[in-house]
């Protein structure tokens, strides 16, 4: 038998701005990051509040609802899709365990995508940046660790002093860990910084794909290149940097195609900083390719998040191409006069999976209106978005059909 999924409650805290539609899409990608984790959802609710709680973040009425929720439910973990402090996440458990749940796991946002990182990391590499991302983020939680770093300090070389707490123990050796981490990571990127300083000798331009995680830019670097990335319908189905060759006809020269992680959003900037060697050939590059999923019905808001963190990598300046993936999918609906049918939702190709009383969970009762509008807004103009990013040069493609590669090379030729 295979292991058993973790049933999982998923809560979303948002100030009283926050519209339904907005709402209803960060629930979306929760459930999609839950998914992609290996755990199901058994549970979807959300709280607005002006502040988070203090000492909880959830509101205490809200927390005792979803301990009870989760007493009946027989949950494993409660994910909170927010950035919680150390002792709000120590407090929420310290409650579960009062109410007799031990077991019950309490992740933030943050925990959830570092799970998911960790799963899917393959090289040696990609495995140390997360243990230096899991330190910088679980650092300073450390409220009910001193005990276990006790019994563990013996083993690990340190020796603290007769006043010497176990909090500072754990101090001690976490920052250990991180400045080992790092000078093995130096490695590395110093073998990348080879690689890229012999590119630059040998006079190839290299292009950096970015993007949202699941625009599709595995597929394209595997379009383009048949380089044999990974590709999977999840979200951060791959860490690793992976470079592949691409032969331009016009002029006739042979350009590199970098594939990096995606991005999402509420990322901590120490997050990003992590993935230092990965997003290292994106910094290095010529031209950013940013890679778009055309139909997102959140396409706006994800464009402005890979912006953002292109800025904070400054990165910003750098010339780039707008490239519009997935037309395949958005031209069954693109046609004059068609008429979104909600009978047709599971087909609809834009919209991320939700569970059929996600609605009532929420407090909604109009679901069908609610994805009449998501869906309808994923039906994006082609015309429009190019006078929109016009300065980017967008250009629309589908990896999956390989259709339009023609203007997207004409885009890169200009470059050389």
């Amino acid at each position: 038998m295979g292991k058993q999924r973790k049933k999982t409650i998923l809560i979303d805290v948002i100030d009283l701005e926050t519209s339904r539609e907005a709402a209803f899409t960060r629930l979306l990608e929760l459930e999609s990051l839950v998914e992609t984790y290996g755990s199901i959802v058994v549970l979807k609710t959300i709280q607005k509040r002006a502040l988070p709680n203090y000492k909880t973040y959830i509101g205490s009425g809200k927390l005792k609802d979803i301990i009870e929720e989760a007493k009946e439910n027989g949950a494993d973990l409660i994910v909170i899709n927010n950035i919680l402090k150390s002792r709000q996440i120590f407090n929420i458990e310290e409650q579960c365990r009062e109410a007799g749940l031990k077991d019950v796991k309490v992740w933030d946002r943050v925990d959830l995508i570092l799970k998911i990182f960790a799963k899917h990391a393959k090289s040696t590499e990609a495995k140390l940046q997360i243990e230096l991302a899991s330190i910088r983020h679980m650092g300073p939680r450390i409220f009910n660790m001193g005990i276990e770093l006790m019994q563990q300090a013996g083993g690990i070389g340190i020796r603290g002093g007769q006043g010497e707490t176990n909090v500072e123990l754990m101090k001690r050796h976490l920052k250990k860990q991180e400045l080992t981490i790092m000078k093995k990571l130096e490695h590395y990127e110093n073998i990348h910084k080879g690689h890229r300083d012999r590119r630059r000798r040998q006079n190839f331009k290299t292009f950096a794909l970015v993007g949202y995680t699941n625009a599709g830019k595995s597929s394209l670097l595997n379009a383009l290149t048949r380089k044999g990335a990974y590709v999977a319908d999840q979200l951060f189905a791959t860490l690793d940097t992976r470079i592949g060759k691409l032969y331009l006809p016009n002029p006739k020269k042979e350009v590199l195609l970098s594939d990096t992680i995606g991005f999402i959003q509420d990322l901590p900037p120490g997050l990003i900083k992590a993935f230092k060697s990965t997003l290292a050939e994106a910094i290095d590059s010529d031209v950013i390719f940013h890679v778009i999923d055309v139909t997102d019905p959140q396409i706006y808001m994800k464009i402005d998040v890979v912006e953002d963190i292109l800025e904070q990598l400054e990165l910003h300046e750098k010339p780039k191409i707008y490239v519009f993936n997935k037309t395949d999918l958005m031209k069954k609906y693109d046609l004059p006069g068609e008429e979104f049918d909600p009978e047709n939702r599971k087909n609809y190709p834009g919209i991320l999976k939700a569970g059929k009383d996600t609605a009532a969970l929420l407090g909604w009762k109009e679901v069908e209106e609610i994805e009449l509008e998501l869906a309808k807004k994923s039906i994006h103009d082609p015309l429009k978005l190019k006078r929109k990013y016009r300065k980017f040069n967008p250009v629309f493609v589908s990896a999956h059909k390989k259709t339009n590669f023609k203007d997207l090379l004409k885009e890169m030729e200009k470059h050389l």
